[in-house]
C-alpha cells in the first residue's frame, strides 16, 4: 500500500517511514500541510491512506487538520488517519463532521505500541473508522451531564467502543461478555439517545459520534 505522512518532526516522520517501509508499505513524506495538499490536490493517482499530525507548520496550530478536511472534500473516500499530542475535542468534531469511513484520530502516544497502531492502519485504510480510546473516555466524561445520565456504567462502557468503531462482536470480546448481552445493551443505549437502531456500524458511528458532538467544546489542551 501506498501511505503518504505529513509530519513535521524529523524523528517521527523516519520513524514512521521505517516501521511502515519494514511492513512492505511505501512511503512518501512530507514536513508542511502545503506540501500534502499540493501533492494530493491535483492527482487521481490517490494513496491508499494519509497519515498527518493536526498541529503543522507555520502556526503549529490545526494545518494538518485543515489540509486533510480539504483533501477529503476533493476526495471523499480517501483513507485518512489523524495524529494528535492531545486529546482535542474540538478537533476531533471537526474532522468526523462528514462521512466517517475511512477516518481515524489517535494520539501520537499510541505509535509505541506498534502492532495497535497497524491494526488502526489497516482499519482505516480499510474504510474504517479508528477513535483514539482516551479521546472516547474524555468526550464520554464531558458530556456525562449532557445526556447520559440514564445510561448504565455499563452501557457507557459499550458506547466508548462503540464510538471506536467496533462492533458487537468485538465489543463482546473486549468486555468478556456475551453477543447477546451487548446487542442488548446496544439496543438499549441507542433507545435512550433516542438514537434509531441501525444494522450499519458507521450509521452507528456516525449517529454516536453526532451526539457526542453536543458536548460542551474545550480549547486548548484537553
Amino acid at each position: 500500500m501506498r501511505v503518504v505522512i505529513a509530519e513535521d518532526s524529523v524523528l517521527l516522520l523516519d520513524g514512521l517511514t521505517r516501521l511502515l517501509a519494514a511492513e512492505g508499505h511505501q512511503v512518501t513524506g512530507h514536513r508542511t500541510a502545503d506540501e500534502l495538499v499540493a501533492a494530493l490536490s491535483r492527482t487521481t493517482d490517490l494513496p491508499g491512506l494519509v497519515v498527518t499530525d493536526v498541529r503543522m507548520p507555520p502556526s503549529h496550530t490545526d494545518e494538518g487538520l485543515r489540509a486533510v478536511v480539504h483533501l477529503r472534500s476533493l476526495h471523499p473516500r480517501l483513507p485518512v488517519l489523524v495524529l494528535s499530542q492531545y486529546v482535542e475535542q474540538r478537533y476531533a468534531s471537526e474532522l468526523f463532521a462528514g462521512d466517517v469511513r475511512g477516518l481515524g484520530y489517535v494520539l501520537k502516544d499510541r505509535v509505541a505500541d506498534v502492532d495497535e497502531f497497524l491494526l488502526a492502519l489497516d482499519r482505516v485504510a480499510s474504510g474504517g473508522t479508528v477513535i483514539d480510546p482516551e479521546v472516547v473516555a474524555q468526550l464520554v466524561a464531558r458530556t456525562r451531564n449532557h445526556g447520559l445520565a440514564g445510561l448504565t456504567g455499563r452501557e457507557r462502557d459499550v458506547l466508548g467502543l462503540m464510538a471506536e468503531g467496533r462492533s458487537n462482536a468485538a465489543i463482546a470480546e473486549r468486555l468478556v461478555v456475551g453477543l447477546g448481552a451487548v446487542e442488548k445493551h446496544v439496543t438499549s443505549i441507542l433507545t435512550k439517545l433516542d438514537l434509531a437502531p441501525d444494522g450499519d456500524d458507521h450509521r452507528r458511528v456516525l449517529a454516536v459520534l453526532r451526539w457526542l458532538e453536543h458536548a460542551p467544546a474545550r480549547g486548548g489542551r484537553a
